[in-house]
């Protein structure tokens, strides 16, 4: 696809680092030849500049500005722009949410344009604001390496988001065969819904990760082509390890269902047996509480020997539902 004229632009010297000021939200970082602007939840305005700075397309900056934008990778002859989506924790809804990040990678910068803060992005950037020496470690090697780092340390810190899922399915079980069943159906769907949501950003993710993976390789030296094989066997285990904690949630509820299903036919079953016992004593105390005479009516010794009939017929039924193994 053709693209844009680019706009002709000083580089900078070796080692320079620009700070940005509060008011002028475009935070950037510049050595070894090399630009990082980085600039989360950009307005029109910002990336519009940023644009006409660059030489983008018009339709990556509608594209920076949407809220809906598929992971994909566009390749231009003077830069690449892909939209990537990690997992970010929205306290809004307190739910796993999808945060986008927009990138654009060029011979000589890149910028970043995550729609909400991604706190490894951050981290590293201002690591290397304070440490001339990552600074320029970092940026000596391309804008491509670059990139790896970036997405390593995002990559890297989606693993501490699986073992909080993976510890909540360990606590969901204990309180399963602890007799809170009741209990956990709720804590079941939240961790369900997670997992579904967190396989929602890794699944596309995939695709994309390979398909950038080849267009990178002009952004690499040739030492440096292997590192993205890292970032896409990071994707892969992430989609394993939420294959199995899909597995796993999904054995949990059914397990859980059969712990209370069991439960509510023990307590049938005590119904049934209380049923049943009855049943023949409701039947002696109507016989006898008929109004009519009998042999041994009005005595005190018919009392007491209907009593025993009884007590005999309970006692010989709950032997048998004993013998039976029923109660």
């Amino acid at each position: 696809m053709p693209s844009l004229p680019r706009i002709r632009r000083t580089r900078a010297r070796d080692t320079v680092v620009t700070a940005s000021a509060p008011q002028s939200p475009p935070a950037e970082l510049s050595a070894a030849g090399l630009t990082w602007i980085h600039l989360d939840s950009p307005s029109l305005t910002h990336a519009q500049e940023l644009a006409d700075r660059f030489g983008w397309h018009p339709l990556d900056v509608e594209d920076v500005m949407s809220k809906r934008q598929r992971p994909k990778v566009d390749d231009y002859p003077d830069y690449l722009f892909t939209v990537l989506h990690f997992p970010a924790y929205d306290k809004a809804i307190q739910r796993l949410n999808a945060a986008e990040l927009d990138i654009f990678l060029g011979p000589d910068y890149l910028v970043t344009l995550p729609n909400v803060e991604l706190l490894p992005v951050t981290r590293l950037f201002n690591r290397c604001a304070e440490d001339e020496d990552l600074l320029r470690e970092l940026f000596s090697k391309g804008s491509g390496r670059l990139l790896y780092e970036v997405l390593d340390d995002l990559f890297d810190y989606c693993f501490p988001i699986l073992d909080k899922i993976g510890f909540k399915l360990d606590s969901i079980e204990d309180d399963v065969f602890e007799g809170r069943s009741e209990e956990v159906v709720r804590d079941i769907s939240n961790v369900k819904q997670e997992i579904i949501s967190y396989r929602k950003i890794i699944k596309p993710e995939r695709s994309t990760l390979r398909v950038l993976e080849r267009h990178i390789e002009r952004f690499l030296p040739e030492e440096l082509e292997l590192y993205f094989d890292d970032i896409v066997d990071a994707a892969e285990r992430i989609w394993d390890i939420l294959d199995n904690y899909k597995e796993v949630v999904e054995a949990l509820e059914d397990t859980n269902e059969s712990v209370i299903q069991h439960r509510q036919n023990d307590v049938l079953r005590i119904l049934t047996v209380f049923s049943v016992v009855l049943l023949p004593l409701t039947l002696i105390t109507g016989f006898f509480g008929m109004n009519v005479h009998f042999p041994g009516f009005g005595t005190t010794w018919a009392f007491w020997l209907i009593f025993a009939g009884m007590v005999v017929t309970l006692v010989g039924l709950l032997a048998f539902f004993r013998l039976k193994r029923w109660l």
